[in-house]
């Protein structure tokens, strides 16, 4: 039996201006359909949440978000999401800036985890693998030499399970726009909301991501992980 993947890549404007388009989408969607396949599901993309039928969305397995602005989800689709992830009906998947999304629907950030707080860094990093057995991470040993952007957070919800991490020592934190917060610097966690499972990664910014067996591993044992496989 195979599970509808509803991914949705729509750039939308912040309430003060327009957001950035990433150039990787066309790439991501490629990437995401490959995951999706891996794992039992059949992906279609969503470039615009005001033409998502919410029968649609009440009827897929996973949500897979890369978003950036304020994603112009309907009240009626809030609810069917919510609804949903809460009775372990639907999974979530968070990739990237889907952090930096919805600000104006404040349980938005208990459907990804946290909200983005900048990225004052893009640069090499080791990043610590915290969970070297998670399906997200169980491929990639202790360290993984990563370049991406580095996002910082706030509000990371106190039950998420960091799986990446960039240790502080690697990270200018003189730099214009850093903070720490006190959980430090995560780059992918995942956690449960009711009975759904929800995992995140804001790993993916560039082209060379989406070229990456290590990182669509990384993408892939993620979905796995919200659809069930591993404690």
């Amino acid at each position: 039996m195979t599970h509808s993947l509803l991914f949705v890549t729509q750039v939308a404007p912040y309430s003060d201006g327009p957001a950035g388009v990433h150039g990787v989408l066309d790439q991501a969607a490629v990437g995401v359909a490959e995951v999706a396949e891996l794992n039992g599901c059949t992906p279609q993309r969503v470039d615009d949440v005001r033409e998502l039928d919410p029968g649609v969305l009440a009827a897929a397995r996973v949500l897979a978000l890369f978003t950036i602005g304020e994603t112009p989800w309907s009240d009626v689709q809030r609810s069917v999401i919510l609804e949903r992830l809460r009775s372990g009906e639907l999974a979530v998947l968070a990739i990237h800036s889907a952090t930096d999304s919805c600000y104006g629907w404040d349980e938005y950030g208990a459907v990804v985890g946290a909200r983005f707080d900048g990225h004052p860094w893009t640069q090499d990093v080791d990043l610590d693998v915290v969970e070297p057995d998670h399906p997200a991470t169980h491929h990639l040993g202790g360290t993984w030499r990563w370049r991406d952007e580095v996002y910082q957070f706030r509000d990371l919800r106190p039950d998420a399970r960091v799986l990446l991490r960039v240790p502080d020592d690697q990270l200018d934190l003189s730099a214009p726009g850093a903070k720490r917060p006190d959980f430090g610097f995560p780059l992918a966690w995942c956690f449960t909301e009711g009975r759904g499972r929800v995992s995140s990664t804001s790993l993916g910014h560039f082209p060379s991501a989406w070229e990456s067996p290590a990182y669509l591993r990384h993408l892939s044992g993620s979905l796995a992980w919200a659809l069930g496989d591993g404690g």
